[in-house]
């Protein structure tokens, strides 16, 4: 009697390229409190309650108070006595125009934060009842205007899950290494300020889980409708979160655009090719126009940024207290996207603007830089030579600010503006703007380095209106 082996069924060894549920799956969660875990308001609630539950205390100290951190000799860079972390160098930035560096240029010194490790910026996706929710986290920073904001999952240095601090191990960070690839949604590496750090980059990530994750009191499942509902006040949803909300894949309903997607790409592709920006470190104590006083390193005309200390206190961090350098902008920013309807497809005009922080020359930026403090020329410093000013765009009226930076930044408040639509089709942009789609937008923060951190804070909240108004048609709405 002979026994057949019967062999398993093939396994294809190709898969679709893209989830085709997942576009529905996100489009239902944005429909605002639908299946939620908890009502909005509540989480408002308990956000306040997080508030109390904690001692949250930030001052600022003079340099010579700070603890772990010392000015090198000879360079008089700022540095952590561990050799982890961040530094405060100087850098020396040379831009040139046109592709044989002929054109004008710019010229400028600058302190800049070096930071040369790859942080993780992780919100933590599960599905309850048939509804995507993501896990947010009240967390403190010190340069937050009130301290505590709904931040992701997690949000940590190299240094910090390490443990180069010392203290306790980074909740849920697990989840972010080697995540299974079935489970990703989204993972790819974006840029900070690029005229505040230099070539700094994080892995921003959305990845979900099936297994049981511990109820913890710092943090709450939410829609992305509910999430998009809080981003529309002030100082609640933090930049870390905001610049991974960016790069959810909502699904792309544009009937079309003014330049198609490889007319932008060659676009952009010039706009690169045509800067040529040389960044250099230099010693701190070597940065020309700029002073060092007892509590503050800043211009010596009082512009842009100064770098300051403070002394901080927490009750739900891994470390509970500390002392730290942090940026602080001087002045009011606004950060503003033009939007006009163009054929009845809404466009917003981009700059491709260089920094000298950027890992690669320029990324897509908002056009409105109006800030006191800045000039639109050079938002690191003056420049050498002028520049001839490019065409700025008016300015609508402002919508509640939010914070730009909480980690090693004190606020700079960001105004966006609402949409200014109008049917007559849009003159020739000058030089290094372009107008280009939401979705385009949307598919460009697939890939890192194409949209700066502004322009991705002013693309979630854009996102978040869209995705709000559709899920509500689509799906019903919900309660709140």
């Amino acid at each position: 009697m002979s026994t057949r082996i019967v062999p398993p069924p093939a396994v294809p060894a190709v898969r679709p390229r893209e989830d085709g549920r997942l576009a529905d799956r996100i489009a239902l969660s944005a429909a605002t409190g639908r299946g939620a875990r908890v009502r909005t308001e509540d989480v408002r609630a308990w956000l306040a309650e997080r508030r109390r539950a904690h001692v949250f205390h930030v001052e600022r100290i003079p340099f010579a108070e700070l603890g772990q951190w010392r000015f090198e000799p000879g360079t008089g860079n700022l540095v952590h006595r561990s050799g982890r972390f961040f530094t405060v160098e100087g850098m020396h930035v040379v831009e040139l125009d046109g592709p044989s560096g002929d054109g004008p240029y710019r010229e400028w010194q600058q302190p800049v934060v070096r930071q040369p490790e790859v942080g993780i910026l992780g919100i933590l996706a599960k599905e309850f009842d048939g509804v995507l929710h993501f896990l947010m986290q009240a967390k403190m920073e010190p340069g937050n205007a009130n301290l505590l904001q709904l931040s992701p999952t997690v949000q940590a240095t190299r240094s910090n899950y390490t443990g180069a601090h010392r203290g306790t191990d980074v909740t849920l960070i697990d989840h972010f290494f080697r995540p299974d690839p079935d489970r990703v949604v989204v993972d790819v590496l974006q840029s900070e300020q690029g005229s505040w750090f230099y070539r700094k980059t994080n892995r921003n990530m959305i990845v979900e889980t099936v297994g049981d994750v511990p109820e913890l009191d710092d943090f709450r499942w939410l829609t992305l409708g509910q999430i998009a509902e809080l981003l529309h006040e002030d100082d609640m949803v933090n930049m870390n979160a905001r610049t991974v909300l960016s790069c959810v894949p909502y699904r792309d309903t544009s009937p079309g655009a003014l330049l198609s997607d490889a007319q932008l790409l060659s676009w952009f592709t010039g706009e690169r090719s045509r800067h040529d920006v040389c960044a250099e470190r230099i010693p701190l104590a070597g940065v020309r126009g700029w002073k060092r006083g007892a509590e503050a390193i800043e211009h010596e005309a009082g512009r842009y940024f100064r770098v300051v200390a403070v002394s901080v206190r927490a009750g739900n961090r891994e470390v509970v207290s500390w002392d730290q350098p942090l940026v602080e902008p001087v002045g009011l920013g606004v950060a503003a996207f033009l939007v006009r309807a163009i054929d009845g497809v809404p466009h917003v005009l981009v700059h491709a603007r260089a920094e000298g922080g950027f890992l690669d020359t320029v990324e897509l930026a908002r056009p409105s830089s109006a800030h006191p403090a800045t000039t639109p020329i050079c938002p690191g410093g003056p420049p050498a030579v002028p520049r001839r000013r490019a065409q700025r765009p008016a300015v609508a009226h402002p919508l509640p600010g939010r914070p730009l930076r909480g980690g090693r930044a004190l606020p700079q408040r960001e105004e966006p503006v609402p949409r200014r639509r109008s049917r007559r089709r849009p003159a020739r942009p000058a030089p290094a703007y372009t107008w280009a789609t939401p979705a385009q937008l949307r598919t460009l923060t697939r890939h890192g380095h194409y949209l700066n951190v502004e322009a991705r804070t002013l693309l979630a909240c854009l996102n978040a209106s869209v995705a709000r108004s559709r899920g509500g048609e689509r799906h019903g709405g919900g309660h709140r």
